[in-house]
């Protein structure tokens, strides 16, 4: 019996020291793009290596294309409206499944809490809206190209509030296994990522190195299946339950 080949994973971006930061940006406004792409390519360490204007493409494009960072218009296909279909986000989640490694920024043009919240449990590293100035989106990219979340504390905190909501459909009763996959030590480290601490000041808490906490975030992430210290908290957040 015949077998067929196994296409390889795709690679990982190869990052070498002093190079251009890769980007690659999706929106279905072509102006978007090129006002996206302009403001970009103008910085000396960043190089814009492809761009989409709809699903399909991007999904096609950005594994050749190897980026670092995706910049992902979150409403795809025409919508005009808060309430729109987030096709962005199907495809934030889609290319986080095949490059675990890309930095996906989420940028558009309304304040929506679902979409946010969408965003950042598909995989976002960062959500800014598209009234942001050219100075601060370029800081953004930056940021998530380092690893950083890009999510201000006034964020975070409306979707820690979402969480907290009695209305969502997993209660804490329904998931203590999420938690029993951590040792104590681990719980300890969790309950301090949901506090908002960096690494530094959970080892000064703990007593440990900072290498060893973070190599505890790292297992934290794995068992609790999520790849963002984020959505480590909103874990923290969603097995407390509903507050009085």
């Amino acid at each position: 019996m015949n077998q067929q080949p196994v296409p390889p994973a795709p690679a990982a971006p190869v990052v070498v020291p002093g190079a251009p930061l890769r980007v690659f940006i999706l929106d279905d406004h072509e102006v978007v793009r090129r006002g996206v792409r302009d403001l970009l390519e103008a910085e000396e360490d960043i190089e814009v290596v492809g761009e989409a204007g709809d699903a399909r493409q991007a999904l096609a494009r950005v594994p050749a294309a190897r980026p670092q960072v995706a910049v992902l218009d979150v409403r795809l296909g025409g919508t005009d409206g808060p309430g729109g279909d987030h096709e962005g986000i199907e495809v934030c989640r889609e290319l986080r499944a095949r490059l675990p490694e890309l930095a996906c920024l989420m940028l558009t043009s309304f304040d929506d809490d679902e979409a946010l919240f969408d965003a950042i449990m598909a995989g976002a590293a960062g959500y800014v809206l598209k009234q942001i100035d050219g100075t601060a989106l370029v800081r953004a990219v930056r940021t998530v190209a380092a690893g950083q979340s890009m999510l201000d504390p006034r964020t975070a905190a409306r979707v820690m509030e979402r969480l907290r909501a009695p209305d969502r459909s997993r209660t804490a009763e329904a998931e203590p296994s999420e938690l029993d996959r951590l040792s104590p030590r681990e719980r300890e480290v969790l309950d301090l990522i949901g506090e908002g601490l960096t690494n530094r000041q959970i080892a000064d808490r703990l007593y440990l190195s900072e290498k060893t906490v973070k190599n505890r975030v790292s297992a934290i992430l794995s068992k609790l299946g999520v790849g963002r210290r984020v959505q480590a908290a909103m874990v923290v957040e969603r097995l407390k339950g509903p507050r009085a």
